[in-house]
């Protein structure tokens, strides 16, 4: 690598965008050149600034990190993409995947750990941290059709998981609604659907669900 290497974070929890801005700034070869706590606000920047290197996180209001990466690998195809997230279950590492992420690393990575998947992203590497990359050769090479078949879990957009996720943690619909830049109908839509989908019909049912799903810690 030529140069310093122009990052771009995306993270919409002010203390670690912060700590993460600090760590890089360490490295004289990185470059920090901009930050979005949104995939809204991260595609407008992004299509200005063109970093080398987008981190992101998956889970944020508005719009969340996988449909941001679709459509920031659509306007600018040379711009890699990290994962940085706390979600491991298999849905959320093969939609990433499928969505155009250059690797994808956990939360409570060590420092090395990150500093490795960047380079191994910016030399035109795939990184996936050892904790998910045994799902994801499972995931694509040992199930046979079994993969193939679509469970109700794939039914349910990025949307609906969102929702599923925040109504398993306990917040209500108006919370929701304003976390996710909705109005409350359209909330209460998401989590009709999402009853219909699963066929379970109340809070507690859905919180089980989600569990399950790894959406949520017990």
């Amino acid at each position: 690598m030529g140069g310093k290497q122009r990052i771009f974070i995306v993270e919409d929890h002010t203390l670690l965008r912060a700590g993460l801005r600090a760590l890089l700034s360490q490295d004289p070869d990185l470059e920090i050149v901009g930050e979005a706590d949104n995939g809204r606000d991260a595609i407008r920047s992004i299509a200005s600034l063109a970093p080398d290197l987008v981190l992101m996180d998956l889970s944020m209001p508005g719009m969340n990190g996988i449909e941001a990466m679709l459509d920031i690998k659509r306007r600018n195809p040379e711009t890699r993409v990290l994962v940085l997230t706390i979600h491991k279950t298999d849905e959320y590492i093969h939609e990433s995947l499928r969505a155009g992420a250059d690797g994808y690393i956990l939360k409570d990575a060590t420092h090395d750990e990150l500093r490795v998947a960047i380079r191994s992203v910016l030399n035109g590497k795939t990184y996936l941290s050892p904790d998910i990359s045994g799902k994801v050769i499972h995931g694509y090479l040992g199930t046979g059709k079994a993969a193939n078949v679509a469970s109700t879990w794939d039914t349910l957009t990025h949307r609906e998981r969102e929702v599923l996720k925040l109504v398993a943690e306990g917040h209500p619909n108006k919370y929701i609604a304003d976390y996710l830049c909705l109005s409350i109908k359209t909330v209460e839509k998401h989590r009709s659907n999402l009853m219909k989908k699963l066929d379970l019909h109340n809070a507690s049912t859905l919180t089980s669900y989600a569990i399950e799903k790894g959406l949520v810690a017990i």
